[in-house]
């Protein structure tokens, strides 16, 4: 269905964020806005009952769902081609709410909802629903079997990101004439090779780090924002020694969640809390295993102790890879005590109009009850490898109470999950189809957030002259709020 990526994260039943499972769709429940200002609608909850067996059409997404018999059946549909998607076993839930797990470990609920014709899913991970609408049948392009070949796997690639990606008018690009361009040069003979290159000289000019192409043995194309990079082990191994030998005065971050997250107190009674990614905290890195750690984590940094006499923190984003937005909640969850809007979510869901939207649905932040919280001033360091949920992250903080500021270099510019779609011959694509928006209705995608206060984030000149400026001016910052 659709998942969060960080760099690498893959399956189709969540918009994967990033090795840590999650998912987003239209809220089940009323969410209550806690915070002055215009308020975003959201759809009124309801009773539910009976059992949400059938099929069911997901509002945007372009996906079917077949409930049956403790099954679950995914269909990815446009409407030139119909493909099999993931299953899903019954895992337990009551009646009207069973649950499923999926072969790879992806747990999600479908509730039924006020009236037979309505119903929701919920990818655990997830800070919300997307509806469901009963359908009688399946689509008629599931009625006939999907050509295979090269001319297939063109026209469904091309028609899947011409019905659910939401950014071409954004990005400048034309994309009917992408399809005038390209598709004269595909035919039967079409090799591998061939295909996969033409598919990167069509998806290259989009420069979305959420847009991928998957081609088994033929190759992996995935691209950054120009001028940025994608994060990697490498990069992330460098960027900690740097920081532990430069800004921690050679001293080691006490780290968590197999080294993602680092924690490290400062002189002054400040701190400094570095996260790689916003997943795969744990071996298992499913949602549940990964939250359990995130607090633990917390609970050994944000100690009673420690929180009464810390002056301020600062929050390292600047090699994120993203991850689970749920999991980016739960720890702003941790820097709040009051309750503040986070972001509002929606999906593309006209195949013919890209300006055509799923009904937006605010999240907001909670703070975490019953747990040790930091509500003082926080800065948040962030870069062109701040990604993903690092950014949803990031986004979250806006409306935090309290002094919040971002310093370094504009975020990637990806917020949306990823769709993850089949194409005829075993390839598999991934594009974005939703919007993050602000309680204005703006969004970052592209861009990224902005910085309030620029620095440079590790240059080349920077690593010359062993300097670290954006850390440096946190530390001012900080200082100056004594």
């Amino acid at each position: 269905m659709q998942r969060r990526r960080p760099w690498g994260r893959t399956s189709s039943w969540t918009s994967r964020r990033t090795a840590g499972r999650t998912a987003k769709g239209v809220a089940a429940a009323v969410l209550l806005a806690v915070v002055g200002g215009p308020a975003l609608p959201v759809a009124a909850a309801g009773a539910v009952s009976g059992s949400p067996a059938g099929m069911w059409r997901v509002d945007g997404y372009g996906t079917v769902l077949s409930v049956e018999r403790g099954r679950l059946l995914e269909y990815q549909v446009t409407s030139v081609s119909c493909l099999k998607g993931e299953s899903a076993g019954r895992s337990g839930g009551a009646s009207h709410a069973p649950r499923y797990l999926t072969a790879d470990g992806d747990a999600f609920t479908v509730r039924s909802g006020p009236r037979p014709d309505r119903a929701s899913m919920r990818v655990d991970g997830s800070p919300n629903d997307r509806a469901l609408r009963r359908i009688a049948a399946l689509p008629v392009s599931c009625a006939r079997e999907t050509p295979a070949g090269p001319v297939a796997a063109f026209d469904v690639l091309w028609q899947t990101f011409e019905e659910n990606y939401p950014f071409f008018a954004a990005k400048g690009i034309d994309w009917d004439a992408v399809r005038d361009r390209y598709r004269p040069r595909i035919h039967a003979g079409t090799t591998d090779a061939e295909l996969f290159a033409v598919f990167r000289e069509m998806l290259s000019p989009l420069h979305d780090a959420h847009v991928a192409l998957l081609a088994g043995g033929t190759g992996v194309f995935a691209q950054s924002r120009p001028g940025t990079v994608i994060p990697g082990q490498a990069l992330e191994d460098r960027i900690k020694a740097y920081v532990q030998e430069r800004d921690l005065d050679g001293r080691p971050l006490r780290e968590f969640g197999r080294g993602r997250i680092g924690y490290a107190d400062l002189p002054g009674g400040r701190g400094y809390l570095r996260l790689s990614a916003f997943s795969g905290f744990t071996q298992a890195n499913t949602f549940a295993a990964n939250s359990a750690e995130l607090d633990r984590a917390l609970d050994a940094i944000l100690t009673p102790a420690r929180t009464a006499r810390l002056k301020g923190l600062i929050i390292d984003l600047r090699i994120n890879g993203g991850g689970s937005d749920s999991l980016g909640l739960r720890l702003a969850a941790r820097l709040t005590d009051r309750p503040h809007f986070a972001y509002a979510k929606r999906a593309r869901n006209d195949p013919s109009d890209p300006s055509r939207f799923t009904r937006p649905q605010p999240v907001y932040v909670q703070p975490a009850a019953g747990r040790s919280r930091f509500a003082g001033p926080v800065t948040v360091l962030t870069g062109g490898t701040t990604f993903s949920a690092g950014e949803t992250f990031t986004q979250a903080l806006i409306e935090r109470p309290g002094l919040t500021v971002r310093i370094g270099e504009p975020t990637q510019g990806v917020f949306s999950d990823t769709l993850e779609r089949r194409l005829p011959g075993g390839w598999t694509v991934l594009l974005p189809n939703e919007e993050f928006l602000t309680r204005s209705g703006h969004t970052f995608d592209g861009p990224g957030i902005p910085p309030h206060l620029s620095e440079p984030v590790f240059t080349d000149e920077e690593f010359a002259r062993h300097l670290d400026s954006a850390f440096d001016r946190a530390v001012e910052v900080l200082r100056e709020r004594r």
